[in-house]
């Protein structure tokens, strides 16, 4: 008996991320966290920066989605996103890095710091670090 999967690919403008047969996915829109499973109906939705979950075979593979858009029709899922990395390429010291960085800019009393940016540049750490932490 052949169970349903979805085909999800993840691209970005550099390459395709991620292109695999998955029994479900779960991501973070704009609007809230979502689930699909195979056959269900039409979905589209603004992603937020976060991790893309993917069950793969009884097993969670997690890769970040710094925003962009999610589109499901006829068990095809495909995420388009400025960036997306698997949790298992992620250099967790770099991204430890980075999330320190971003918070001394968000503390920063500093009239020169963009808020708005040192906030996104949190979150995408906070979310690089999950998926790594995630995968291991």
């Amino acid at each position: 008996m052949s169970e349903k999967k979805i085909n999800l690919k993840i691209i970005t403008h550099e390459k395709e991320v991620y292109n695999e047969d998955v029994d479900a996915v779960y991501s973070k829109g704009v609007d809230g966290e979502f689930g699909i499973l195979p056959d269900h109906i039409p979905f589209m939705s603004a992603l937020d920066i976060g991790v893309t979950r993917v069950e793969k075979n009884g097993e969670m593979e997690f890769i970040t989605t710094m925003g962009g858009i999610f589109q499901f029709k006829d068990n095809n899922a495909l995420i388009l996103t400025d960036t997306a990395e698997k949790g298992s390429d992620i250099d967790v010291t770099r991204a430890k890095a980075a999330k320190e960085r971003a918070e001394a800019r968000v503390g920063s009393q500093d009239v020169e710091i963009d808020n708005a940016r040192a906030q996104i540049a949190l979150a995408k750490a906070l979310a690089r670090l999950k998926a790594a932490l995630k995968n291991n």
